[in-house]
C-alpha cells in the first residue's frame, strides 16, 4: 500500500539511454511494484530493443509510433493513452519529431 506521495519531476534525476538512432531521457520514481517514468524521445528516436513489458503509457507532448514486431502500428499524439500487460505484445517507440510520455509499470500489469 502507498501512502500519499508527490513528485517533483524536476528534482528526480535524469538518465540518457541509447536508441537506434536518438535517445531518451528518463526521469524515474521506483516504488515496490511499481515504477513511474517520465521519458523524452529526442526527435528521430527509434528504441535499441523490442518490449515485452506491461506499461501505461500517456503521450504529454508530441508524437511517437508504438510499433509492434507482428508489423502492426498504433500513432499516439498529446493526450493519447495506451496500456498494454506483460508478455502481451512485443512493441518498440518511435518517434520522428520527438516525444514526452507518462509511464507506469508494475506487477498490476503481470496477466
Amino acid at each position: 500500500m502507498y501512502t500519499f506521495q508527490s513528485i517533483d519531476w524536476e528534482s528526480v534525476p535524469r538518465t540518457e539511454h541509447p536508441g537506434d538512432p536518438g535517445r531518451s531521457f528518463w526521469r524515474t520514481v521506483q516504488l515496490p511494484g511499481l515504477r513511474v517514468r517520465i521519458v523524452e524521445y529526442s526527435a528521430g528516436y527509434v528504441a535499441d530493443h523490442w518490449c515485452r513489458k506491461g506499461h501505461i503509457v500517456h503521450c504529454l507532448e508530441g508524437e511517437f509510433v508504438s510499433e509492434m514486431e507482428d508489423g502492426r502500428s498504433f500513432s499516439l499524439k498529446k493526450g493519447m493513452t495506451y496500456v498494454v500487460s506483460d508478455d502481451m505484445s512485443s512493441h518498440r517507440s518511435v518517434s520522428g519529431p520527438g516525444a514526452t510520455l507518462l509511464i507506469i509499470d508494475g506487477d498490476f500489469l503481470k496477466p
